[in-house]
């Protein structure tokens, strides 16, 4: 229990990039660690640390689109995105996932620590449109084993994004 309580108060101290600019704009979010498992970075795994619904946990995925160029998608955990409405949504004709090896030179994060909060540069981003469906969701806080808990509304509105409908049915 010590220690729980001693990974919390740490976990306060610690502000991530994302967090700063949180801060910046008046976002209020919780920062929350989690024991994480470099071998398996998946979201579920990420909603068992933290003892939530899978639901409420988003991943953020960087895709390139032909004439839109590069956008984000931030869709529930345990979701796949539809390449065809995330195209449609950044008003591609066609889009695709960018290769693991960009990820960190375009957004300046790596695979597990993706957030939507400050990349590099700007790019348009989408929410699945069930992150509305929640008082608070889960992003990543720009780094493995820190979850950001925010209101779906404030982060929405922080970065600009549109709703709609991004996954595979």
């Amino acid at each position: 229990m010590v220690f729980a309580t001693f990974v919390i108060v740490m976990a306060k101290d610690m502000k991530t990039n994302a967090a700063r600019l949180l801060d910046k704009a008046g976002v209020s979010y919780r920062i929350i660690p989690y024991e994480y498992d470099p071998d398996d970075l998946a979201a579920q795994h990420v909603a068992d640390a933290l003892g939530e619904d899978i639901n409420r946990v988003f991943k953020t995925l960087v895709l390139f689109g032909e004439r839109a160029g590069h956008f984000v998608c931030v869709v529930p955990g345990n979701a796949e995105v539809d390449l065809k409405k995330a195209a449609r949504a950044a008003g591609a004709k066609k889009a695709d996932l960018i290769p693991m090896k960009e990820l960190l030179p375009l957004t300046g994060y790596i695979r597990g620590g993706c957030t939507p909060i400050g990349m590099k540069k700007p790019f348009p981003v989408f929410f699945h449109h069930t992150a509305t469906d929640f008082s608070e969701i889960f992003v990543s806080a720009g780094q493995r084993g820190l979850q950001l808990a925010v209101d779906p509304a404030d982060l929405i509105a922080y970065t600009g994004a549109a709703v709609t409908d991004l996954i595979k049915d």
